[in-house]
């Protein structure tokens, strides 16, 4: 398959899928390399830019998704009946900033940062689908370990975990605490400019 098979073959598949597909698994269905996905991929994010289309392509981690754009999120709503998620509130992005940063992590790890119980606050979050379970911490009472998810990524236009803004050196937990809150402004930041990109995907081709 030359370059151009890869990226038609890559928008139909993910235009069918609606879901985050490996680069592995794309490389290995056109009997190709990896890199040459990628290349393909950031092709494909350039032409849908320049040319303003509908919908974009987004690199999460190690997948690929087919989203629509940011600027036709209104008439989106409009046409589906759909409403805009709301926005998370300081708490919220102050647990989501915790474990996005030291992930994965625990209930009680994340109650000692913040001082406060967070049961609540981290429901919320897998609700969202921001936050999921990912297995049990080996200690007693084997408590549930929790760690962010592609559509964390997608709603804060992020590309990996890599992407996260830097923390400052933290020598306790009073540096830890400030890092944090930094990073909950700039997250914050991103919150309010990319929350159209979570909440519309292209979902089973639609």
């Amino acid at each position: 398959m030359d370059i151009h098979d890869i990226e038609r073959a890559i928008e139909a598949i993910l235009f069918v899928s609606g879901e985050p597909v490996k680069i592995a698994r794309l490389a290995a269905v056109f009997g190709t390399g990896e890199s040459d996905v990628e290349e393909a991929a950031v092709r494909m994010r350039e032409k849908y830019s320049f040319d303003r289309r509908g919908i974009r392509l987004v690199k999460l981690d190690d997948t690929l998704q087919l989203c629509s754009s940011p600027d036709y999120s209104d008439l989106i709503r409009l046409a589906l009946d759909t409403r805009k998620p709301p926005q998370l509130s300081l708490p919220a992005l102050e647990v989501l900033s915790i474990i996005a940063y030291f992930q994965p992590v625990t209930k009680a790890y994340i109650e000692q940062i913040r001082g406060v119980d967070s049961a609540y606050t981290v429901s919320i979050l897998t609700d969202r689908d921001l936050v999921e379970s990912c297995g049990r911490l080996a200690a007693p009472g084997r408590p549930m370990l929790y760690r962010t998810t592609h559509t964390f990524l997608r709603t804060f236009g992020l590309e990996s975990l890599k992407d996260l803004p830097l923390l400052p050196k933290i020598e306790n937990t009073d540096d830890r605490r400030e890092g944090i809150q930094n990073a909950i402004r700039e997250i914050k930041e991103r919150d309010d400019n990319n929350q159209e990109n979570g909440a519309l995907r292209a979902e089973n081709g639609n």
